[in-house]
């Protein structure tokens, strides 16, 4: 899926000695370090996922790089130029389905590209949101609302509508986290058919390790907290994937080295809390 370059690989984004720090709120818990001296690169169209015990600071790191938080020290670069906050050429999806109750399938997907940063004429915006429509299986339900529509639904309608105002990067938090196994397969496949017709650079959160294995080109597992990076590793399976991979020796044998690692940093994880 990816991009291979013959000399230099292209960065899309660059983590530099990035550190989080917090001032705790609870009792006298003093500063909280949530991330440690986090260095990273992500190549253009690379899928990257990110995953580690609850609570290490995987959703931190997404969300520095969102510009949604600023790092106590070190730096987060995007196209070589420093991350001074949110932007358009960053979209964020998340577990929650962030789409308008009050809006149809079409008007959800048409929301970004009314707002000055997107702004395109009407007759554009309908073709647009008609193009993700169909990309993401929604044809039939342009005038559904939300409640209308099933968990898997909703979520293809939020996916839909970040990839409509054409972002370079997809930085998704545990979106398929709420479905349910078989809905959650389902919108891995939908995701990978996505990206295969309109690449995309994705820094993917999720708590299954089956899930990053299957999605991603390469693996970060991220340390107890403070999330620093325990392993990076590359997945070698080609794209486009099928759902019969997950029962490949390979592939299984990828996945229990991956628990075992998650598993290890969630058991000091608990040990640090007995302390």
């Amino acid at each position: 899926m990816k991009v291979q370059h013959d000399s230099v690989k292209e960065v899309k984004i660059e983590l530099i000695n990035t550190s989080k720090m917090y001032e705790s709120t609870a009792g006298s818990r003093g500063i909280i370090e949530a991330v440690k001296d986090f260095s990273l690169k992500i190549e253009n169209n690379e899928f990257v996922s990110l995953i580690g015990p609850s609570g290490c600071g995987k959703s931190t790191v997404l969300n520095l790089v969102a510009g949604f938080l600023e790092p106590t020290e070190g730096q987060i670069l995007l196209d070589g130029k420093p991350v001074k906050g949110p932007g358009k050429d960053r979209g964020v999806i998340f577990q929650q389905y962030a789409i308008f109750p009050f809006l149809t399938v079409q008007e959800n997907i048409e929301f970004g590209l009314k707002l000055a940063a997107n702004r395109i004429p009407k007759s554009e915006r309908k073709k647009v949101a008609s193009d993700f429509i169909r990309l993401m299986g929604l044809e039939g339900f342009e005038e559904a609302y939300p409640k209308e529509l099933s968990g898997g639904m909703r979520q293809r309608v939020a996916i839909a509508r970040a990839y409509a105002v054409e972002p370079e990067v997809f930085l998704m938090d545990e979106p398929f986290g709420a479905l349910d196994a078989q809905t959650r397969s389902n919108m891995q496949l939908q995701l990978l058919e996505a990206l295969q017709e309109k690449r995309k650079t994705v820094l993917f959160v999720t708590h299954s390790v089956e899930e990053a294995a299957f999605l991603s080109d390469r693996v970060v597992v991220i340390t107890s907290r403070p999330a620093r990076i325990r392993d990076l590793v590359e997945t070698p399976f080609p794209y486009p994937r099928e759902e019969k991979l997950k029962t490949n020796k390979d592939f299984l044998e990828l996945r229990e080295t991956l628990k075992q690692e998650v598993m290890q940093e969630y058991a000091m994880q608990v040990q640090g809390r007995g302390k």
